[in-house]
C-alpha cells in the first residue's frame, strides 16, 4: 500500500483540534489524546524541553464554562478555554462520555452540542472517540450516516438513534461530506483515531513513530474479538425472562431452541417476534452466542484442548464451531485464546506471589 503523505493545506500553523469537555467525560482518554497530538511532529530536545521540528497539531481542553470542571470519575480538570473563545477551529474531538440510559444521553449539555454543530457548519471536521458518537447522534449530525461505538453502548445507541447506521463491529467509521466525521468505536480505540489524524496530516512515518514512542498498536480486528453478549433483561416480558433464566443452565442441550420454545407455551412465530424484540435476538442468535460467550471464558482461564471445549459448549463437529466462533469473535478460537489468555511471565509471576500473600 502507498504510504499516506501529509496533507500541506495548514503546514504553516499547527492544526487546531478543540477536545470537548463534557463532564461526562474520563480523563484518560482526554489527556491521552492531548500529550499524544501534543508531541506529533515534533522531536525534543530532553535539556530545553523545546521542539527542534514542526509542531503538527494545537490541542486545547475545551469547555462550557470557565474554571475547574469536576468529571464523572472525581477527577478535577482545569479546560484552556471556553465555547465562547472559540469562532472557528480545525477539529472537534468529542471524547468518550459515561452514559448509560435515555435520561443521561438528554443531559448532555446543549450549550456544547449545539457549539459543536456550529463549528462543523464553519467548516471544522468532527471526530468522536467510543462513546463520543453518541454526543453526534444526539446533536442530530449523524443522522442517516454510518457510526460505530463502543460494543457497550451499542443497545443504547440503536434504541435511541435508530436512523443512525450503526457499526460497531468497526473500529473507524467515517461519514458526512467529505468524510468529515470520523468515529472510533471501543475505549482505547482513540489511538487508531489519533494516528489516523497524524497519518492524515503528517503522513505515514509519523504516525508509526508515535505509535513506536506510546507503544500503540492498531485494533486490525475491530471489537468483536472484545465484544460480549448484552442482552436486555429489564424489558417487561415474563416470558422471555423465564426463557433467558432457563438458556444460561441448559444451552448445551442439541434442542435447545425447541426446548425454549416449548417453555414459552408460544407458537414459533410469536415466541420468535418477542424473543427478538425483548433481547435484539432470534432463538438461534441467542443460543448461540450463550455458547460462544461460555467458550470464550473457557479459553481465557483453561487449557483445554479446543474440541473439549467446543462439545462442552453443545457443538460436536469442530468445523461448525470455529466457523460459529470467527464470525462472532472476530478470530479463531485459537486466536482468541493466544490474545486473552495473561502472557506466560505474568502467570508466572502471579504464582511466585501466591505464596507470599497467603502468608
Amino acid at each position: 500500500m502507498k504510504p499516506i503523505e501529509p496533507h500541506s493545506a495548514n503546514a504553516k500553523r499547527p492544526l487546531r483540534v478543540s477536545i470537548v469537555a463534557f463532564p461526562e467525560c474520563d480523563p484518560s482518554i482526554m489527556y491521552g489524546i492531548f500529550d499524544t497530538l501534543w508531541i506529533a511532529g515534533a522531536n525534543w530536545k530532553s535539556s530545553s524541553n523545546e521542539p527542534t521540528s514542526e509542531v503538527m497539531f494545537a490541542p486545547r481542553l475545551v469547555a462550557a464554562e470557565p474554571g475547574p470542571l469536576r468529571l464523572i470519575t472525581g477527577v478535577t480538570i482545569m479546560p484552556q478555554e471556553t465555547i465562547d473563545d472559540i469562532e472557528e477551529t480545525d477539529y472537534v474531538l468529542v471524547p468518550n462520555v459515561l452514559v448509560d440510559t435515555p435520561e443521561t444521553v438528554r443531559a448532555l449539555d446543549r450549550r456544547l452540542l449545539n457549539w459543536i454543530v456550529e463549528m462543523h457548519r464553519r467548516g471544522a471536521r468532527l471526530l468522536a472517540a467510543c462513546g463520543g458518537s453518541i454526543v453526534l447522534a444526539e446533536a442530530g449530525l449523524l443522522e442517516g450516516q454510518p457510526a460505530t461505538t463502543h460494543w457497550m453502548y451499542a443497545p443504547l445507541f440503536r434504541s435511541q438513534f435508530p436512523n443512525v447506521e450503526l457499526k460497531e463491529e468497526r473500529i473507524l467509521v467515517q461519514a458526512g461530506a467529505g468524510h468529515s466525521i470520523v468515529c472510533a468505536g471501543g475505549a482505547s480505540s482513540w489511538q487508531d483515531l489519533t494516528l489516523f489524524l497524524i497519518a492524515r496530516h503528517a503522513g505515514t512515518a509519523e504516525a508509526i513513530r508515535i505509535s513506536k514512542i506510546f507503544l500503540y498498536q492498531w485494533h486490525r480486528d475491530g471489537q468483536l474479538p472484545y465484544a460480549s453478549m448484552i442482552a436486555n433483561a429489564d424489558h417487561g416480558d415474563a416470558v422471555v425472562k423465564k426463557c433467558q433464566e432457563y438458556a444460561p443452565l441448559h444451552y448445551q442441550s442439541a434442542d435447545i431452541v425447541s426446548e425454549l420454545l416449548r417453555l414459552s407455551g408460544l407458537p414459533k412465530r410469536s415466541f420468535d417476534r418477542r424473543l427478538r424484540k425483548a433481547t435484539g435476538y432470534s432463538p438461534l442468535e441467542y443460543v448461540q452466542w450463550l455458547r460462544v460467550e461460555e467458550a470464550k471464558q473457557m479459553l481465557e482461564m483453561e487449557d483445554g484442548p479446543i474440541e473439549e471445549i467446543a462439545l462442552e459448549v453443545g457443538y460436536s463437529d469442530l468445523a461448525s464451531f470455529r466457523r460459529l466462533f470467527r464470525k462472532l469473535a472476530g478470530l479463531t478460537p485459537g486466536e482468541y485464546r493466544r490474545r486473552f489468555r495473561l502472557p506466560a511471565n505474568v502467570e508466572a509471576a502471579l504464582q511466585a506471589v501466591a505464596p507470599a500473600a497467603r502468608a
